[in-house]
């Protein structure tokens, strides 16, 4: 079964999130395995670094963090099998990354049923699915 289960968290959106988050912890549970919540804080581009106050991407950080703790708080495992993180960056390439950094072998990502613009532009599942070193489960609502 599986031990390390990754689950990426849009705390912007967070509907699709809840039942891949419910289909992780019910995993760990079966398994005695471990989650870890996860959230992407996008690059503030550099031609708005004027526009901010100089704590802007701590102070981001720091709330999306109160977010994910949020989340987490309602998630039915033990504190010690339980963890969040917040990586800034690309939206696939720091969940990918993080899989591979905290060694996951299963990334439960929630997903949308697809729109017009997800067939023309892609979306972070699909590329979570296609270039990750370990298993991907998409759970829909």
């Amino acid at each position: 079964m599986f031990k390390s289960i990754l689950a990426p968290v849009d705390l912007a959106e967070p509907a699709p999130s809840q039942p891949a988050i419910e289909a992780a912890t019910e995993l760990a549970n079966l398994g005695g395995g471990r989650v870890r919540l996860i959230n992407i804080q996008s690059l503030l581009p550099a031609t708005f670094m004027d526009y901010v106050p100089a704590d802007f991407d701590a102070k981001q950080k720091a709330h999306a963090e109160e977010g994910l703790a949020e989340i987490a708080a309602q998630v039915k495992l033990p504190a010690d099998r339980l963890s969040t993180v917040v990586r800034i960056g690309g939206v696939y390439p720091e969940i990918l990354a993080e899989a591979n950094d905290w060694g996951a072998d299963l990334i439960v990502i929630g997903s949308h049923r697809p729109a017009m613009s997800t067939y023309l532009l892609g979306s972070n599942a699909k590329t979570i699915v296609r270039h990750a070193n370990c298993s991907v489960l998409v759970v829909r609502k």
